[in-house]
């Protein structure tokens, strides 16, 4: 993103978001022991922002300027880091976040077909999320198994040689446990 991008796109967080909101007890105990493992406070902020995903689902623009403020960083810095990884998930994610991997690998075993599935199965595309909330459909461009091509994880789960018959499984699975 250009100076001029990054400098639109904090303006519009800090003027969208009302004021910062106030960080659990929880997370602030959590930021505080990763601050134990780094020389400062702006090298904590990945693990900050993945320490607020882990607690409210994503990163809303409150929770970006609660954790700025303090670590005491620039909220454009921080926004930097959040935008950089694609992990860190900047709007509401559903339940069950599905990366599917999209890389030459996946691609030449046939993940379009995979994707189309999954997509018609639940009735999604590439960054939306069902209507119930269960799923979010995410693509990356590599999850690094590539010889088990096509491959995507659920959460933390990696499910690899995927057909039709296993993603069917899969998503019946984790219906099962909402």
């Amino acid at each position: 993103m250009s100076e001029v991008g990054m400098s639109d796109n904090v303006n519009v967080i800090v003027s969208n978001a009302k004021r910062a909101r106030k960080l659990t007890p929880e997370e602030i105990a959590e930021i505080e022991h990763e601050m134990e493992l780094y020389p400062d406070k702006k090298a904590v902020g990945l693990e900050a922002l993945k320490i607020i995903q882990k607690h409210q689902g994503w990163v809303s623009d409150e929770s970006l300027l609660a954790i700025a403020k303090y670590l005491a960083i620039p909220v454009a810095d921080l926004e930097g880091v959040a935008t950089f990884f694609n992990l860190v998930y900047r709007q509401p994610v559903g339940k069950n976040v599905i990366l599917f991997c999209n890389s030459v690998s996946c691609w030449i075993t046939g993940c379009d077909k995979m994707k189309r599935h999954i997509g018609d199965r639940l009735g999604i595309d590439f960054g939306e999320t069902t209507a119930d909330n269960a799923f979010t459909l995410l693509p990356v461009p590599c999850l690094g198994d590539c010889d088990n091509a096509p491959v995507m994880m659920v959460g933390d789960d990696l499910h690899r040689r995927l057909d039709f018959e296993k993603i069917d499984e899969i998503i019946a699975n984790y219906q099962k446990q909402d």
